[in-house]
C-alpha cells in the first residue's frame, strides 16, 4: 500500500480509502465487516464514514467490526447535514455539532476521532462559531484533525484564513466531487488547496459506477448496480457521461485493465489528492480496486485520459451535497 500525508499534516492515509455509506443498506452487518477487517489486513488504514450513513447503521457497525483494531486505522466521520426534524437538527451550530460527535464516538465505540468532517458549510451559523467548536473538540483530545466537505473554494479560503487570524486548527483536508467525470475542482478548489496545504478527499471517484462501464446506452442497469436499485440515479446518465464510461473502458482494454481501476489510478496521480474514498460492497470489488494503487500509468495513457475528460473541467459538478 501506498501512504501519503493528509494535506500539510503529518498524519499519513493509504492512498486508497475504504467509502463505507453501504455499510447497513446494500451490504449487510456481517458482509460490511469482513470487507472491513479485509481492507485494513491489505493496508487500507483510511476509513471513512458519516452519521447519516444507513441512518447511523454505518458508524454502528465500523464501531462493532473495529474491536481489537481500532488503532489501526484513521477513522474519519462527519456532520452537518439533516439529521432529523426541528431547527438544531443540522448544519454546524456549536449546539449541533457537540451533540453529533458524542453520538458518533458512542455509536463507534471510540473516546476519539481522527478526522471529523464538517459534512458542508453552513450558511447560517457563523464560521468563528464552527472552527471554535471545532478547536474545543481537539482540545478535548476527542478528535485529533479537522475537515471539511462540500465547501466551494471560497468558503474553504474563508475557513482558512479566519483560523489563522485567530490562532485555531485548519482543516487539513477537503472532501469534494472529483473523478474523470467531475473535474470541476480543477478550476479553484484544487490550486487553493495545492496553495494552502490541504488534502483533497475525492468521492464518487467512479462517478457512482459510470466510470465502470457498465452502465450503456439503451441497455438495462445491470442486476444489484446503484442504478437498478435506485432508478433515481439514473438522472446522470447523460450522453456525455456514458460515451465517456465506454471511451475509458476501451482505453483501459487495450491498457490490460478494467475500467474502474484506471479510473481510480488516474484520480490517484492528480495534484494535492490525499486519498480516494471507495465504497465495496463485497470482498471482489475491494480485491478488484486495490488494483489501482499499483497500476503504472505512463505520460502517454495520462495525457489520453487528459484529453477524454477535459470538456468534464466545465459545467456544474457530478454531486454536490448541500443544507435545504
Amino acid at each position: 500500500m501506498l501512504y501519503n500525508r493528509l494535506g500539510g499534516s503529518g498524519l499519513k492515509v493509504s492512498a486508497l480509502g475504504l467509502g463505507t455509506n453501504s455499510f447497513g443498506s446494500r451490504a449487510d452487518e456481517a458482509a460490511s465487516a469482513r470487507i472491513l477487517h479485509a481492507a485494513i489486513d491489505r493496508g487500507i488504514n483510511f476509513i471513512d464514514t458519516a452519521n447519516i450513513y444507513s441512518a447511523t447503521a454505518s458508524e454502528a457497525i465500523i464501531g462493532a467490526a473495529l474491536a481489537g483494531r481500532r488503532h489501526e486505522v484513521v477513522l474519519a466521520t462527519k456532520a452537518g447535514l439533516v439529521r432529523g426534524e426541528g431547527p438544531n437538527a443540522k448544519g454546524s451550530s456549536r449546539y449541533h455539532l457537540m451533540l453529533e460527535l458524542e453520538d458518533s464516538l458512542k455509536r463507534l465505540k471510540t473516546d476519539y476521532v481522527d478526522l471529523y468532517q464538517i459534512h458542508t458549510f453552513d450558511p447560517d451559523t457563523p464560521l468563528e462559531e464552527t472552527l471554535r467548536a471545532l478547536e474545543d473538540m481537539i482540545r478535548s483530545g476527542k478528535v485529533r484533525y479537522i475537515g471539511a466537505s462540500n465547501y466551494a473554494a471560497w468558503e474553504l479560503m474563508k475557513a482558512l484564513g479566519l483560523s489563522d487570524r485567530l490562532g485555531l486548527n485548519r482543516f487539513v483536508s477537503t472532501q469534494t466531487s472529483y473523478s474523470l467525470a467531475d473535474r470541476t475542482p480543477e478550476r479553484e478548489l484544487v490550486p487553493l488547496c495545492l496553495d494552502q496545504g490541504v488534502g483533497i478527499i475525492p468521492y464518487f471517484p467512479l462517478a457512482g459506477g459510470i466510470l465502470t462501464g457498465k452502465y450503456r446506452a439503451g441497455e438495462e442497469a445491470p442486476e444489484g448496480s446503484r442504478a437498478a436499485t435506485n432508478p433515481g440515479f439514473t438522472r446522470f446518465f447523460g450522453e456525455s457521461n456514458l460515451a465517456l464510461g465506454s471511451q475509458v473502458s476501451e482505453l483501459a482494454g487495450k491498457l490490460g485493465c478494467s475500467a474502474s481501476v484506471l479510473s481510480l489510478a488516474w484520480l490517484m496521480k492528480q495534484p494535492a489528492v490525499s486519498t480516494v474514498i471507495v465504497g465495496a460492497t463485497s470482498m471482489e470489488q475491494l480485491e478488484h480496486n486495490l488494483g489501482s494503487v499499483e497500476l503504472p500509468l505512463d505520460a502517454a495513457a495520462l495525457d489520453e485520459l487528459d484529453t477524454l475528460s477535459r470538456s468534464f473541467r466545465h459545467g456544474e459538478p457530478f454531486a454536490l451535497y448541500r443544507l435545504p
